[in-house]
């Protein structure tokens, strides 16, 4: 489109498209936000203030300097937080019409396997000390106690996109291990109940019912991935009734499965089994049976990192050895989607609140500021990383933030020549609109030199 041949009122109305508003309207969440019970019954809309929050960190802001300490933010920090601690909202419901929509979009554009995937991160807290349900629980990448929540994601993915579509935040089943416990009367029928109860579950006791869910809501999976923290028998045996199970296999001596007439541990059964020769990447497999009577397959591969091998377990015994390899690398997503959302989209640092709902709140716009971006990333076929278009969407913003300021500036120059009387309103449209689109040439020549650069 040639913005030189339109009319300055035109440009003013729509000086470049913005991809985050044209992703609200496009998924109407203005309605959903209604039919989750997310709503405000005087002042700011819900879709207004959730907006605000969920550009910050494309505009480089955080939300405590910008919007609740700023006294030039449109509302006060009142309605923010009462925005994010309310215990009626349901945030979980909202997540799910917006990622049912999405993954039902994705779906239709490969036929690749569709999978789940299952796995926790710790959402450091070290300098909190009041904060509702804040719990000392373990980080197993650092191999230490932290002072935090355990965040269990669950995700839908085919190999190319991974979208977070449910989540639990976790504090500790130990009341000893709790540096807070509930400081909020809620009502008993609340979201904000059953999610406190939720925290303080175990989280084998949550997988379940969560992939039972996303299945109930229609999304298609043929196979769940999961670490070898949930590679649990009796777990496995309640997921297979649902889906599908690939995961690692614990190397414990507290877990047997059934083969060659004995209950054996993993460990036992690779000493049994035949290896194949030379240095095979796949070295073996057994068909075993779990606790339970479920049959089961387990696959030997090596270790690359060290000297040593791993073990694949699948519920579908049907699987050659290199597709259970294949479908358990999908697993990997979900360790980048963890380091995206903490480096850039502020999972970690973005909030400070003593609120256990705030929490909620702000993983749940966390998580729908990574499907915008999955989303983007699909539609425009784009071969960038999440990290990659986060920072483009930035730049958009910026140039936005550059056009706004330019429409003011040519605003206040029309008003003075006008009054000056001068010159005819033909000249004022032709001079502003050369102005305006010598601007966007610019804007278009700075993008296109820094995509040349990479």
């Amino acid at each position: 489109m040639d913005y030189r041949a339109t009319s300055y009122d035109e440009q003013c109305l729509k000086p470049q498209s913005n991809r985050l508003e044209q992703f609200f309207e496009s998924f109407n969440v203005r309605t959903m936000l209604n039919r989750a019970r997310i709503r405000k019954t005087k002042g700011y809309s819900a879709k207004d203030i959730l907006f605000d929050i969920l550009v910050l960190p494309f505009m480089g802001k955080s939300l405590y300097h910008d919007i609740i300490n700023n006294s030039n933010s449109p509302y006060g920090k009142d309605a923010v937080y009462e925005f994010l601690k309310c215990e009626k909202f349901n945030w979980r419901y909202l997540l799910l019409l917006i990622s049912v929509k999405i993954v039902s979009f994705i779906d239709s554009l490969s036929n690749r396997d569709k999978v789940l995937v299952l796995d926790e991160s710790t959402l450091s807290r070290s300098r909190s000390k009041k904060v509702e349900l804040l719990a000392r629980v373990f980080d197993h990448s650092e191999e230490k106690y932290l002072r935090g929540y355990r965040l269990l994601s669950l995700c839908w993915s085919d190999g190319n996109s991974l979208l977070p579509i449910d989540f639990a935040l976790l504090s500790s089943r130990n009341q000893h291990n709790r540096y807070q416990n509930i400081n909020k009367n809620v009502d008993k029928r609340s979201c904000g109940y059953k999610r406190r109860q939720e925290a303080m579950s175990k989280s084998t006791d949550l997988v379940e019912p969560m992939v039972k869910r996303l299945l109930s809501w229609g999304i298609k999976a043929k196979y769940l991935l999961m670490d070898s923290g949930y590679a649990w028998p009796a777990l496995i045996n309640k997921l297979h009734d649902h889906i599908h199970v690939v995961c690692m296999a614990k190397k414990t001596c507290k877990i047997h499965y059934y083969y060659d007439g004995r209950w054996r541990s993993v460990k036992d059964i690779y000493r049994l089994v035949k290896k194949r020769p030379g240095r095979a990447w796949i070295l073996s497999h057994a068909l075993v049976t779990l606790k339970g009577g479920q049959q089961a397959k387990l696959v030997f591969v090596r270790d690359r990192r060290k000297k040593d091998w791993l073990a694949l377990l699948t519920t579908d015994t049907s699987l050659d050895d290199s597709e259970v390899v294949r479908l358990y690398g999908k697993r990997w997503d979900i360790e980048v989607f963890f380091k995206m959302s903490k480096q850039h989209l502020g999972l970690e640092k973005g909030v400070q609140t003593r609120d256990f709902d705030s929490q909620i709140a702000y993983v749940s716009i966390v998580m729908l500021r990574a499907l915008f971006l999955s989303l983007e990333q699909r539609r425009q076929e784009d071969p960038r990383t999440l990290g990659s278009l986060f920072r483009a969407c930035c730049q958009e913003m910026q140039d936005l933030s550059f056009l706004d300021s330019l429409q003011r500036i040519l605003r206040l120059a029309v008003d003075r020549l006008r009054q000056a009387g001068e010159f005819s309103e033909k000249m004022y449209q032709e001079l502003i609109s050369a102005v305006y689109g010598a601007a966007i040439d610019y804007l278009g020549l700075n993008q296109e030199l820094c995509q040349r650069s990479r």
